[in-house]
């Protein structure tokens, strides 16, 4: 990707310009300059509004060690990351700008991070999920994608969760108890212009869930980090605390952050319409077997704390098994097929054993890699899986090819530090700051109890 010309830094600097008076009307005294960190942790820097124009031509400085930042804010070290030295530039995407509906005063938008010689930065993982789009299209492929966002609603400013409702899960009940900050929720995004499709009342305890229109993978990436940073800001103001993360209560069913994904060609999706099984097409079968056949080491990425496996769990919805079936929760991969009818526009696959504690670009791209990976190789698609795996014993899982995923963040740091095509895909700064981050978050918990990993998460994510 080419670095920021003269040209350009005066066409973003024009752009900002004009937008400034509309933000003024619209009460904006600051603007949020937004990215993620390698543990998934959304770092922020902040500009007045008349700091918009300069702030869009020429960036805003932050110290690029925090993509080697543990989740407790302590750096780890990488031959490429992790040093005091040197500076980076926030530049934000002003077609991401939005004005924060639960937050007065204030703009939000993602930043694309460059170096002081306004080059691209080498550990911009907005800009890598870009660049896995980019080889997409050079195949031929266009995606669509989103984040289903799941949290656990609480009372109190303790370090304990009390769950701020009661009700059974999916109930009537809880949304009553929680009427008017559940409206509250999606009144704040659909302000935002954020197309939401369902909120509902989930599993676990005080759990709710809420879904967004897909869109290109980037986007989406950036949906779900700022319908999260939405939520938050609406249980504020309701005197409640939100929490995303994996584990909320140990022994319980915690919070996923599953990723459907639909690949398309000329305008076709290539998961629907074909003549093999349930209408997909071959190079749709090849993307799916991609994702299956690299989901040990995209867990490295998309279940990326200890938390993470308290949650992963058999028969809890969590698709702890390498396999896939269409509607099948169980299965790692669950395709999704629409009704009869919406088929062309709505089937899609859902990658279900990822968490709200990954990195959203990082996913989306590696995720990416995968499928595209599949499609280089014509990768197969196992058989179907039906029902729940965990009721099969050992020797019928194995003689059907179905694995366990990773059940401890260090297999899947492991399965992903052998897996060349994800550290290809991410060049060596990022794949080894995945690994350095890991690592360094397995030594933090190495002697930890279940309660005492959930608990130091909890308020994290």
């Amino acid at each position: 990707m080419s670095g920021l010309t003269g040209a350009e830094r005066a066409a973003r600097g024009r752009r900002a310009r004009a937008l400034v008076p509309a933000l003024r009307e619209q009460g904006v005294d600051g603007i949020v300059l937004s990215f993620v960190d390698t543990a998934g942790i959304n770092r922020i820097k902040a500009v007045p509004v008349d700091r918009l124009e300069r702030s869009a031509a020429w960036g805003t400085g932050m110290s690029p060690v925090f993509d080697t930042f543990l989740s407790n804010d302590v750096p780890v070290r990488t031959d490429d990351l992790g040093s005091p030295d040197g500076d980076v530039r926030l530049v934000p995407d002003l077609d991401g700008l939005v004005v924060l509906s639960a937050q007065p005063g204030w703009a939000w938008a993602p930043v694309d991070r460059y170096t002081q010689e306004g080059e691209p930065y080498v550990a911009c993982q907005r800009r890598f999920a870009a660049a896995m789009v980019e080889r997409a299209r050079a195949a031929g492929v266009t995606l669509r994608a989103a984040f289903e966002i799941e949290w656990a609603v609480g009372r109190g400013d303790g370090d304990e969760f009390v769950p701020a409702c009661l009700g059974p899960a999916y109930g009537m009940t809880r949304l009553v108890e929680l009427s008017d900050y559940s409206r509250d929720v999606l009144g704040a995004l659909q302000e935002e212009g954020l197309d939401v499709e369902q909120l509902h009342p989930e599993y676990s305890d005080g759990q709710y869930e809420v879904s967004v229109a897909a869109a290109d993978p980037v986007t989406a990436a950036d949906r779900s980090v700022l319908v999260r940073q939405t939520i938050r800001a609406v249980s504020a103001q309701h005197g409640l605390r939100a929490s995303f993360a994996p584990s909320v209560i140990a022994g319980h069913v915690g919070n996923g952050g599953h990723l459907h994904l639909s690949p398309w060609r000329d305008g076709r999706n290539l998961l629907a319409g074909g003549d093999l099984r349930y209408a997909m097409t071959r190079d749709g079968e090849s993307f799916v077997g991609g994702v299956l056949a690299h989901l040990p080491a995209l867990m490295a990425i998309g279940a990326p704390t200890p938390a993470s496996y308290l949650r992963l769990q058999p028969s809890h919805w969590a698709g702890v098994y390498a396999c896939w079936g269409r509607e099948t929760r169980e299965t790692a991969v669950r395709l999704v097929t629409g009704s009869t009818g919406e088929r062309a526009d709505a089937a899609n696959v859902e990658v279900k054993c990822i968490d709200l504690a990954a990195n959203p670009y990082l996913l989306v791209g590696c995720v990416l890699a995968a499928g595209l990976a599949g499609l280089a190789d014509t990768a197969p698609l196992p058989e179907e899986t039906v029902d729940d795996p965990a009721l099969l014993d050992d020797a019928e899982r194995d003689a059907r090819g179905i694995e366990r995923l990773p059940t401890s963040l260090g297999d899947a740091v492991d399965a992903f530090a052998a897996d060349d095509a994800l550290r290809e895909a991410l060049g060596r700064p990022l794949a080894d700051a995945v690994v350095a981050v890991r690592r360094g978050e397995i030594d933090r918990f190495a002697d930890a109890s279940p309660e005492d990993v959930v608990a130091a998460l909890r308020w994290t994510y």
